[in-house]
């Protein structure tokens, strides 16, 4: 869900900075300020505020998905010569066209590879938040598998943070050849 809820506020929001100077003049301090953050050392604050539940796990993989598909998509843009864009205006492409041709070709293939680069990172983000403050969830499962010497139960749940970081990366994956066709 973390990573689904950063693509879906990550992708928009990287597009439009790079396809607007205001909003990218407006958006990218923001985004410098707050991307070199260590999200880790906000896992107190975020377990304060969203408690030891799913929603803090969620929050924590947002926060740490999200800058990495903004800049990614900004960049992707912004490497988009601007002469592509005035061809197609003087041929009579709506902004709609525009988006669909040329900017959604260029953006999502490097999109889904920055989602790529932050799946293992959210993986081991949700090893660390299980870790802390909660009793159930794969990352305590193998904290307390090792502190009761029970190592077949603490491998079995590394194996299956593994499978689930395969899981994803087959999922984007299959993204990538339904989505971007033109790659082949």
């Amino acid at each position: 869900m973390g990573i689904f809820l950063s693509f879906i506020i990550g992708m928009p929001l990287g597009i439009i900075m790079g396809y607007s100077n205001y909003w990218d003049d407006v958006l990218s301090p923001i985004i410098y300020f707050l991307y070199p953050i260590p999200k880790v050392a906000l896992l107190p604050v975020v377990m304060l505020i969203f408690g030891l539940g799913e929603a803090s796990k969620i929050i924590m993989i947002i926060l740490i998905v999200v800058f990495q598909i903004v800049v990614t998509a900004r960049d992707s843009v912004k490497n988009i010569p601007k002469e592509t864009y005035y061809s197609l205006f003087s041929l009579g492409a709506s902004k709609y066209d525009i988006f669909k041709n040329i900017i959604f070709p260029a953006v999502f293939p490097e999109i889904l590879t920055s989602v790529r680069v932050g799946t293992g990172t959210a993986v081991s983000v949700l090893f660390f938040t299980e870790t802390y403050g909660t009793e159930y969830g794969m990352g305590y499962f193998i904290m307390d598998s090792w502190m009761r010497v029970n190592y077949i139960e603490m491998y079995s749940g590394i194996i299956i943070m593994g499978l689930i970081g395969f899981v994803f990366f087959l999922t984007l994956d299959l993204l990538e050849r339904f989505f971007c066709l033109w790659k082949k």
